[in-house]
């Protein structure tokens, strides 16, 4: 009898072995749900990073190809078009001391770039030959920050951009403002990059 009772004694009830249990998953539950928070963070601090480093090497690129606009190879004025959505203007873009004709416009949710070389004798800038490419996707347009925005020789940092139809022989500077979220649905929020450039070729008390 002995025995028996101290062989009871050594063993688990079966309330002991279910609060046992129990904690042991409270624990690997609190556990996975510090992992995936842990993840989640990560994934939205890499997210962030990612789409500024993306929007501000876009935003780069467009400043520095504007800013030596120049007239074209044919004497065309170094901007063709100007709306909020989309800029199309001269710059020599591969360094061979011809300018190209450029154009960065939205299409859907992307911000794409359009060149176009010159080619024959006497130089023409042929459309049909344009090469496009996507330079950044999950662009968000918005009506308050457009992607461009023009600006006369009378801007003082303040002042309203110029009223669209933009009168290009006017523009001496462009404000560029670029908006990204990869995936609407889910964090980062948006990020928003924005510059401005003078047209150097067009200064004139700027």
């Amino acid at each position: 009898m002995k025995n028996i009772k101290n062989n009871r004694k050594k063993g688990f009830t079966l309330v002991e072995t279910i609060i046992g249990v129990s904690i042991f998953l409270l624990i690997s539950l609190l556990i996975s749900s510090f992992a995936r928070d842990i993840f989640s963070l990560n994934y939205v601090l890499q997210g962030n990073l990612n789409a500024e480093i993306d929007s501000r090497h876009v935003v780069k690129i467009i400043v520095t190809e504007l800013r030596e606009a120049g007239p074209s190879a044919l004497g065309a004025y170094a901007i063709a078009s100007a709306t909020p959505s989309n800029l199309i203007f001269y710059s020599d873009v591969d360094n061979d001391g011809i300018r190209e004709k450029v154009r960065y416009f939205i299409s859907g949710s992307s911000l794409k770039r359009g060149v176009v070389a010159p080619t024959g004798s006497p130089l023409v800038y042929d459309d049909t030959t344009e090469k496009l490419s996507t330079i950044i996707s999950g662009f968000v347009s918005s009506s308050t920050l457009p992607l461009f925005q023009y600006h006369s020789s009378s801007y003082a940092g303040t002042s309203s951009p110029l009223t669209i139809p933009v009168d290009i022989s006017s523009i001496r500077l462009v404000k560029v403002t670029v908006i990204i979220d990869k995936d609407p649905n889910r964090s980062p929020i948006s990020i928003i990059t924005t510059s401005q450039v003078s047209v150097r070729n067009l200064k004139d008390n700027l």
